[in-house]
């Protein structure tokens, strides 16, 4: 090949490559190209501090009642000073057998309910507690973590106590009922539910 033709042909090729290529100096760095397209520029704001949260600082209380309802299903109500959104676990046993029915709930308005619990032919006349757990303050929503402790190292009161699974403190009670309108005799404290 002439040595005039081959020159011409580097020069052409050279200048298309510039076009194409543009300046090395107008490309952005790797970090801020996604798939060949210049992306804009980030401006990172610090965060904000979260607001301070007053830790639960009062002994626990928890009042549970319950009511029969037609189809003798339990309904199980209750009040508490827990923070809102705090996570409860209610428990219903029929003494005489040990079967159960439990619900998951949560706090709103400094109460809770749960139910109805029961089978679909109501439940028989007996004896039955009902358990109200509070689980543990690792699997409770942030806020109540928040107030609680991560532990649960805030809460205070007769109802709390040490989690089984060394999660830290937690909080029950229960309480007993008796379901029939021929309450059995018992030196028990013990609520009699009646059909309503």
């Amino acid at each position: 090949m002439k040595a005039w033709y081959r020159g011409l042909l580097l020069a052409g090729l050279a200048g298309w490559l510039s076009a194409c290529g543009g300046n090395e100096e107008d490309k952005p760095p790797p970090d801020q190209r996604l798939g060949g397209v210049a992306q804009p520029d980030v401006v990172e704001e610090a965060p904000e501090p979260a607001p301070r949260v007053e830790p639960f600082d009062e002994a626990v209380t928890i009042e549970v009642s319950a009511r029969l309802r037609n189809d003798r299903r339990l309904l199980v109500e209750g009040a508490t000073n827990l923070p809102e959104t705090t996570r409860l676990q209610v428990l219903v046993e029929r003494e005489v057998s040990g079967v159960r029915w439990q619900q998951r709930t949560r706090v709103e308005g400094g109460g809770f309910s749960a139910g109805p619990f029961g089978p679909g032919s109501g439940l028989p006349d007996g004896g039955y507690r009902i358990t109200v757990n509070m689980p543990a303050a690792s699997i409770q929503p942030p806020e109540v973590r928040a107030r609680l402790g991560q532990d649960g190292e805030h809460l205070q009161g007769p109802l709390v106590g040490q989690s089984r699974h060394g999660l830290g403190r937690v909080v029950s009670t229960t309480q007993r009922f008796l379901v029939g309108s021929q309450p059995r005799h018992t030196t028990d404290q013990v609520e009699v539910l009646e059909l309503e």
